[in-house]
């Protein structure tokens, strides 16, 4: 047999950068199965049950720190960290404590553009061809990208324009974990529309490029930054005090998690510290925000609360549009249904960070899942969230025996004993 030359080992490496590139929106799944608390009576031990599943994936190296927030249809948040917030010289996380989101920020941004369009100053079905300035060069195919498309990801533009530099920086990345999209400034990603072919069908399809040119899209039509109108949209609104794409100014970065090897990069020791990656100006709406459990929380309240000025443009972000059971796509989240119950979710994943959040809106429930380290799987939302439903529907089920025992106890004759003479 023939030796492997270094140049065999490249190709390999390659083939192997493209296999990765194009299939890593499939590659996040989630672990199921019944809460360990709840039993016949329904009552949950939230604490316990987010330090079982939490917990175990420190003490078996496959987090360096994680937080879990999570609340409850009464409307009280939990929040617990376990693990640290660096390998060496960190300490534990909690609820302020400031991650990386990486994709996570896209669900900011299609908010942002749903209260845009319930302003009027946009529409779902503008296109590309509207949107974009004539010096901008679109295939007919890109010219007839709508925004709604753009937002669901169904455009079917692709995660990332597929060239030479981006497989060699990506198999860098491998090795020494550098931000393999540092080459995505403005010139590369509109560029790349100009010969865009759309695929035959239409098939939700995770662009980071597509979330790229939606943000350069609010700041021409807005005349404001994507900072600016974070800010602007949500930040205030909500009052969330730890969010935003500059992290040196948030109060929470001197306490910062760093972030760590999980599931990849490949080549590098699980656990080890890896750099911070930073973003251009037209990428950095796509995956350059920051934020805390706490303020990720908030966030996901907003779309569990009626009679507010964002009940409209976040209850319409939730809308799918393309139907299928699971990850259907609304605007930034994907909905699955599992038995009876939807969940409405993001996840994120960025150098050393990942991150999941999630809703049950007919059970006003959400979970947030912060990890500095990168890994594929996730442990904990989803299943705090099918524990909790299940959790409800045997509450109800017990309420329901009650009544009906209850009601049938008042409704039975009564045996009436005469009275001794």
């Amino acid at each position: 047999m023939k030796s492997w030359t270094l140049s065999r080992w490249k190709r390999l490496l390659t083939v192997c950068a493209c296999a990765l590139l194009g299939a890593c929106g499939t590659l996040s799944s989630h672990e199921f199965g019944d809460l360990a608390s709840g039993g016949d009576t329904g009552q949950v031990d939230i604490d316990a049950e987010m330090a079982a599943l939490a917990q175990p994936l420190v003490e078996r190296g496959e987090t360096v720190g994680i937080v879990v927030g999570v609340l409850l249809p009464d409307g009280t948040q939990h929040f617990a960290g376990y693990g640290v917030t660096e390998e060496h010289g960190g300490q534990k996380p909690d609820a302020d404590t400031l991650f990386a989101l990486g994709s996570l920020s896209k669900g900011f941004l299609g908010a942002v553009t749903a209260m845009l369009v319930d302003e009027g100053k946009l529409s779902w079905n503008d296109t590309l061809g509207d949107l974009l300035p004539p010096d901008v060069h679109l295939s007919p195919d890109a010219k007839n990208i709508t925004l709604s498309q753009l937002t669901t990801h169904t455009s079917g533009l692709p995660r990332q324009p597929m060239t030479a530099r981006m497989l060699s920086y990506f198999v860098e990345f491998l090795f020494d974990g550098e931000n393999f999209y540092r080459n995505l400034d403005r010139e590369e990603v509109l560029g790349y529309l100009a010969d865009f072919k759309a695929p035959a069908h239409v098939v939700p399809q995770y662009s980071n490029i597509g979330y790229a040119i939606l943000g350069y899209i609010l700041e021409r039509r807005t005349g404001l930054t994507v900072d600016a109108l974070l800010d602007d949209k949500l930040i205030r609104p909500l009052q969330l005090s730890n969010t935003g794409y500059t992290p040196q100014s948030l109060p929470g970065y001197a306490r910062r998690a760093q972030g760590h090897v999980g599931d990849q990069p490949k080549f590098i020791r699980r656990g080890a510290p890896v750099v911070d990656w930073h973003f251009t100006d037209i990428m950095k709406g796509s995956a350059g925000l920051y934020s805390s459990a706490r303020d990720l929380l908030i966030f996901a309240s907003a779309y569990l609360q009626r009679g507010t000025p964002l009940e409209a443009p976040l209850a319409d972000s939730l809308r799918v549009r393309l139907p299928r059971s699971n990850e259907a796509p609304a605007v930034a989240w994907v909905v699955d249904q599992i038995g009876e119950q939807h969940i409405a979710y993001q996840i994120g994943f960025v150098a050393g960070f990942s991150g999941y959040i999630g809703l049950d809106v007919d059970g006003k429930t959400a979970v947030v899942v912060l990890q500095n380290s990168f890994n594929w799987t996730d442990k904990v939302g989803h299943r705090l969230l099918v524990g909790l439903h299940h959790a409800r529907e045997r509450q109800k089920k017990m309420a329901l025996v009650a009544e009906q025992i209850e009601s049938e106890r008042l409704t039975s004759p009564t045996l009436i004993v005469p009275a001794p003479h």
